[in-house]
């Protein structure tokens, strides 16, 4: 009883707190990838009401609200974590920001971390300040991962690290990025470790691939004689894989989120009225399955933050909800007629349908492909070798 007093108690003043401080521009849908806020050195803020938005609540630790308090985070109970992000959802707040800090280095570091790590990375994630991007494929190291080429030579007091990430995301625009590196060919997944470095050191640079959608997201890093000072490497030498395995999981738990679509009403009313019988019975099936995966998502995060989730479930989720965000747009596509395959006119927000149905084709591959996923699950629930 007492303890569902102080959660009665949390969510009233945390209601009262978002109603004073989350600005009304805030409450609004996103209209772009522009209003998304990804913090770092150079984001350029669209209005002082998001600028606002993310320091109020990096002040209370509220955008690593499960994070300790000792780095910075909110240092809430699952619990609260969950009425503060029910509250924001009530009145239609957004995300004051998207960071792969936030997403996926921060738990890595959390778990595999120096004491210093923590201290000198996590703080300045909280507050927006670094961009971090992901050094994991390769030009023939995607789905076999572990096949990754990249050498981190010991050059005593420092590595020299040569080789060339492809697919990662928006390293045109971040400051930092986690990289997994080959320190030794003694052993496959055995000789890997797991760095961290500045993206403005000497050496590196990034060429962005431009998409069937006309975006782009991703890019392809090169790392030329790139010094990396010993203590950026996280976990032990040689043992990166472990990390790069647990980060992993969150990758993929994340990307698990698209099912979700992001907190949008039901796909039907977004629609509006349908005349075709069979489309608005495929619609109706649609939101069906959305609403059980989101149920299903919820029970996932809890038993994630608990440590209690069985080892298929990360791959589970990803499978599922990027199968589900493929088949909302392509719905999508199909009550808007052929409306929906205009490119360029306002009317259209220069094509947006068309180009966010293109870029969900890229869901089922990165993070590891379906097919690799549906192998990891069936490792595991068959507990076969290698899970």
């Amino acid at each position: 009883m007492a303890e569902a007093a102080d959660l009665t108690q949390f969510r009233e003043e945390t209601r009262a707190w978002l109603e004073a401080n989350c600005p009304p521009e805030m409450r609004q849908p996103v209209k772009s990838e522009e209003d998304v806020c990804w913090g770092g050195r150079n984001f350029k803020f669209q209005s002082d009401a998001q600028k606002r938005w993310l320091e109020v609540m990096a002040q209370r630790g509220w955008t690593t609200p499960d994070w300790p308090r000792e780095v910075g985070g909110g240092g809430l109970t699952p619990a609260e974590s969950k009425i503060l992000k029910e509250e924001m959802r009530r009145i239609g707040a957004r995300n004051p920001l998207n960071s792969f800090g936030i997403s996926m280095l921060g738990p890595a570091l959390l778990k595999y971390g120096t004491e210093e790590q923590k201290q000198r990375f996590l703080p300045p994630i909280v507050r927006g300040e670094i961009r971090w991007c992901q050094g994991y494929s390769e030009p023939g190291a995607g789905s076999d991962l572990a096949g990754l080429q990249t050498r981190a030579e010991d050059m005593g007091d420092h590595y020299l690290v040569n080789g060339q990430k492809v697919w990662t995301s928006y390293a045109d625009q971040a400051d930092w990025i986690f990289c997994l590196v080959r320190t030794s060919t003694e052993s496959k997944h055995g000789g890997i470790s797991f760095l961290l470095f500045d993206m403005e050191s000497e050496g590196v640079s990034t060429k962005p691939i431009l998409l069937i959608s006309g975006y782009s997201p991703f890019c392809e890093t090169f790392m030329d004689n790139v010094k990396v000072p010993k203590d950026q490497v996280v976990g032990e030498v040689n043992k990166g894989w472990d990390v790069a395995k647990y980060l992993l999981g969150h990758e993929r738990e994340m990307i698990s989120g698209m099912g979700l679509g992001g907190g949008t009403a039901l796909l039907g009313k977004t629609l509006g009225e349908i005349d075709d019988p069979a489309l608005r019975a495929e619609v109706a099936a649609f939101d069906v399955d959305a609403l059980a995966f989101a149920a299903m998502s919820e029970r996932f995060i809890d038993q994630l933050k608990a440590g209690e989730a069985h080892p298929a479930m990360p791959s589970m989720m990803k499978y599922a909800g990027t199968e589900l965000n493929k088949k909302r747009h392509e719905l999508i596509m199909a009550g808007g007629g052929s409306d929906t395959l205009e490119w360029e006119s306002e009317r259209t927000r220069k094509g947006k349908p068309a180009r966010e149905w293109l870029r969900t084709k890229a869901n089922s591959i990165e993070g590891g492909t379906s097919e690799v996923q549906l192998g990891i699950i069936a490792k595991h629930i068959l507990r076969l070798p290698g899970a």
